[in-house]
């Protein structure tokens, strides 16, 4: 990964690949990373709740503009279940709403538990927690549920390619369960626990979750936000790193370049269907652009301009 560090010129571009930490918003993030970068100009692609921690990817300045079109549509998560109590945000933070009686809980065998979660494998209809990020009527459901509303959401299609079962642990009248999932954008893993505990008839949250990827990078790409405000600064995977690990690419010469910069079509094929990034002569990131969808075969048009 090419890397630039920032220190007074707030103008240099990139992403900043962050492990967030437990007990702040993806939002909180966003603002200290504005501060060590030195610019206002700071945004998030794909949010995680406060007690969620792991992959949280940034755009500072001009990559805030490729944030919609990164190719973030898978993600993986390490999470922990607990099975025999449910509560109103289907996560630890909720307050409790039922739990299930400790006869009940410990007639459960771990084929049963595997069994459930296997269940929810593959393209299925989800309802979202009532208290996510999903917009009722332009306001965030966790907003109406907040001001006293009775949300309920419509399911969604979701994919879970896989869910891994890796531990089922008794403690104290509850099952503990440690899973590994990966799943498209827009899965939310404690609709997951919630809907096991419903399946086995005693209740489910989510205790713990940790992104470990999303998309082309991994936790070991993400850097603690501990570390980089120790540091003072962040380091930035530059624009033309990120067009090469996030898009497809084509190289054009210096006649279509200046094309570019004046957001015109180009008479090019390109490589792939959906954005693509298009680098100079001297390989910087000039744009993104993609064909139309019923004229494959014209001219690209540009998405997004970044000179």
């Amino acid at each position: 990964m090419t890397s630039r560090r920032v220190r007074e010129q707030s103008t240099e571009s990139g992403l900043v690949l962050v492990d967030k930490p437990a007990g702040m918003t993806s939002h909180d993030v966003v603002a200290r990373v504005r501060r060590l970068a030195r610019t206002r100009k700071v945004g998030h692609a794909g949010t995680l709740d406060p007690m969620a921690t792991g992959v949280l990817v940034l755009g500072v300045n001009r990559a805030t503009r490729l944030l919609g079109h990164l190719a973030l549509t898978e993600k993986a998560y390490d999470a922990e279940v607990r099975l025999g109590i449910s509560t109103t945000t289907d996560d630890a933070d909720g307050e409790v709403l039922a739990t299930a009686s400790v006869e009940t809980v410990a007639a459960l065998d771990e084929e049963a538990v595997r069994s459930a979660f296997a269940a929810l494998v593959g393209d299925i209809e989800q309802v979202p927690s009532s208290v996510s990020a999903v917009k009722v009527d332009g306001q965030r459901a966790y907003k109406r549920v907040r001001a006293g509303e009775d949300v309920q959401l419509p399911a969604r299609p979701v994919t879970v390619h896989e869910i891994e079962v890796r531990k089922v642990r008794p403690h104290d009248g509850v099952l503990d369960v440690s899973v590994a999932v990966r799943c498209s954008s827009g899965t939310y893993i404690r609709a997951i626990a919630r809907d096991v505990g419903a399946a086995l008839g005693v209740g489910g949250h989510l205790t713990a979750l940790r992104r470990t990827a999303v998309g082309p990078v991994g936790i070991d790409d993400a850097v603690p936000l501990a570390a980089l405000q120790e540091a003072g600064e962040v380091s930035l995977m530059s624009l033309a790193s990120t067009a090469r690990r996030f898009f497809p690419c084509v190289d054009v010469d210096e006649e279509d370049a200046r094309a570019v910069g004046y957001g015109r079509s180009l008479d090019v094929r390109l490589p792939a269907p959906g954005p693509v990034a298009v680098l100079g002569p001297t390989g910087e990131l000039l744009a993104l652009y993609e064909h139309r969808a019923d004229d494959a075969d014209g001219p690209a048009r540009p998405v997004a301009v970044l000179v």
